[in-house]
């Protein structure tokens, strides 16, 4: 054998070695931080040296991952080179942004479409500042809950709430965090519960704590006992809600595309209705809030001075109630609308729709061969030839009597559960357009 084609044999398996130790080192990251994202961990730790006994979740997970596996062990950290090891933080966070779910991605989403509105955004500002100088200290969490459990007492005495078991529970406030679902919306709700007990904290503060402190808590009590405040709080509170459902919908392992894609419809309806119908009854609910717990209300028919005390052009005058309808509610929902339209257009519903009909869930019961065909031309004309988008109909007619009565590939329900089933059983080489199109489906849904 020629000494040059010897070398050209060596340097082509050791150029396959390595691109499968690549693959099987990025397997691992990957995995690694989609487990941490889903579970809302920590990636980082304080040390993340080699010589520290904890080096942080990642890094952790990585090592037990190898413990338990040396095909692992041999690719990853220490015997990796350093500029592929797939551990530094550049590395980490744009994977981790990439594997959050549809789901939290759209709450965020909203959030910050209705952070667009400056009073909305200053409204998220005051309200950290706000949790944060109560909840700082083991002193004041103490105080808040004595304060809400005396609230609660009074109002059990005066018949104004109902008891029961799970009711009334003190509970306490907590941030917006970005990794965990739900966040807002349950940190908007416990405020509007506590908000006497946040109120009365927030005061004995301006007047109990040192200097240095006493300059947060004064401007936080301020915040809140501001109308614009609870105007905003009542406003994200109702939004939230709204859309809270089809989170919920769309964050489930196990999704149901066309009840998703129903709950998108209805949630569109819903903020359109609110937008149409809904101010009379909610600037009501706001100001008996207000009259409530003491916050001062605005005359509606005043004239609206705009911040800093500067006054407008006569030409750009308008009421309180102007600025609060339009500048405020009707531009936060707009927002809204615009956020759900732009990430639901009628290409993205039809697309979901169609994808749907690959769904193995109820033993494939939304397969439909017509779909099938139509997803192809409409969304994946560049990735089948003429001759594949003529056969595959046929393909899906023996697909269509044949996986539903396998066994191995009954109660399944997902997308990737069924490209694994076809794999395994030799289906994706029987059926390998329609393993394909799964396959496409899989990656533009993101799931």
């Amino acid at each position: 054998m020629a000494q040059s084609k010897h070398i050209d044999k060596v340097l082509d398996r050791h150029r396959d070695e390595t691109i499968t130790n690549n693959r099987l080192r990025l397997k691992t990251s990957i995995n690694t931080i989609r487990w941490l994202a889903f579970q809302v961990c920590a990636f980082r730790g304080d040390d993340e040296s080699p010589g520290s006994l904890n080096r942080g979740n990642f890094i952790e997970l990585i090592k037990l991952l190898a413990s338990c596996n040396q095909n692992v062990n041999n690719v990853v950290l220490e015997n990796a080179s350093e500029n592929a090891q797939y551990i530094s933080p550049v590395v980490q966070n744009p994977f981790a942004y990439y594997i959050h779910c549809l789901a939290h991605r759209l709450q965020l989403a909203l959030v910050s479409a209705a952070k667009e509105v400056c009073y909305v955004h200053q409204f998220f500002s005051k309200f950290t500042l706000i949790v944060n100088v109560v909840t700082i200290s083991p002193k004041r969490h103490d105080q808040l809950r004595v304060a809400q459990a005396n609230n609660v007492a009074n109002l059990i005495a005066n018949d104004q709430i109902v008891t029961g078991s799970g009711l009334n529970q003190i509970g306490t406030l907590q941030r917006a965090r970005d990794t965990r679902w739900g966040s807002h919306l349950n940190s908007v709700r416990n405020l509007l519960c506590m908000f006497d007990a946040t109120c009365e904290v927030l005061e004995k503060s301006t007047e109990e704590d040192n200097f240095s402190t006493r300059g947060d808590a004064s401007a936080a009590y301020d915040a809140i006992t501001s109308f614009e405040f609870v105007f905003v709080l009542h406003l994200m509170r109702n939004i939230l809600e709204v859309s809270h459902d089809l989170c919920q919908a769309l964050q489930r392992k196990n999704q149901d595309i066309l009840n998703a894609l129903t709950l998108v419809s209805t949630t569109k309806t819903l903020i359109q209705r609110m937008r149409e119908s809904s101010w009379e009854a909610f600037i009501k609910e706001v100001i008996l809030f207000c009259e409530k717990h003491e916050v001062e209300v605005p005359d509606m028919n005043a004239l609206h001075i705009p911040r800093r005390g500067r006054t407008r052009k006569i030409v750009d005058q308008i009421s309180v109630e102007h600025h609060y309808r339009v500048n405020l509610f009707l531009a936060v929902i707009d927002t809204q609308l615009q956020e759900l339209n732009g990430r639901f257009n009628d290409n993205m519903v039809e697309l979901l729709t169609l994808s749907s009909t690959l769904d193995p869930r109820d033993n494939y019961k939304f397969f439909s061969v017509n779909k099938v065909c139509e997803l192809v031309e409409r969304f994946y004309p560049c990735h089948f030839s003429d001759q594949e988008k003529f056969h595959i109909r046929m393909q899906a007619q023996h697909y269509e009597l044949d996986v539903p009565n396998h066994v191995e590939l009954t109660n399944l329900c997902t997308i990737s559960e069924l490209c694994q089933g076809l794999t395994k059983t030799g289906k994706s080489l029987t059926y390998p357009l329609i393993d394909h199109l799964i396959r496409l489906t899989q990656k533009q849904n993101g799931r």
